[in-house]
Parts: structure tokens; sequence; C-alpha cells
């Protein structure tokens, strides 16, 4: 009389691990993205919130105070420079546009495209 085989095989544990082993090292590799990315949402909030109580808003000033904030807070992408700063209508918009590849392995990489925008006034 046979045997009923309990539980799960060597193969399947592989089966079972390698997608989760690949999740888990992609989670790896996106989440300096993401905190580089919360960390510029902050220093633009930080920057809307300190330029409601100026009277005048110069683009030249907003980008070297976000500069100060990004080498504070250590934000690597995107530049100061890189923040779009215009007129929309009767007050001044800050957006930061931009994209980061995360590689994961070969040829396979993860792109993110990250929109945040304020308003400065």
């Amino acid at each position: 009389m046979p045997k009923n085989q309990r539980g799960v095989t060597f193969l399947g544990w592989v089966l079972l691990l390698i997608p989760v082993g690949v999740i888990v090292y992609a989670g790896i590799r996106v989440t300096p993205i993401y905190l580089n990315y919360f960390h510029v949402v902050k220093a633009l909030q930080q920057q809307a919130t300190e330029s409601k109580g100026e009277g005048t808003i110069s683009p030249v000033d907003v980008r070297q105070s976000l500069e100060k904030r990004f080498d504070i807070e250590y934000v690597t992408n995107p530049a100061a420079k890189d923040i779009d700063v215009h007129r929309d209508g009767d007050h001044w918009v800050a957006v930061a546009n931009y994209e980061e590849v995360a590689p994961l392995f070969g040829n396979m990489s993860l792109l993110m495209q990250f929109n945040t925008q304020v308003d400065l006034k």
C-alpha cells in the first residue's frame, strides 16, 4: 500500500521561493529611490509653507532654497535646477517631474516616474 505524501517537495519550495526572492530583491532596489522621492516632497512642501509668508517670489530664490534643502536631506535626484518653477495664473507653482531607474539583474530594470506639484503662493 503506497504512502500518501504530505507537505511540499523541495521543487515546490524552490518554485515558491524564487518569485518571493525576486520581489524582495526588487523592494530592496526600489526603497532608496522612494525614500529620495519622499525627501523631495518634504522639501517642496516646506518651501511652499515658507513662501506663503513672503511678499514676492523669485524662481531663482526658490531654486536656491530648494538646493539648500536638498543638501540637508541628501536628495540625489532631481537637482534643484531641474525643478520647474513657473507662474500659473496669479500664483507660483513648483513642479518636480523626473524619472529614476532601478537596475535589477541583467538587462532588466524598473522605471519609476515621479510628478509632484506644490503651489507656492
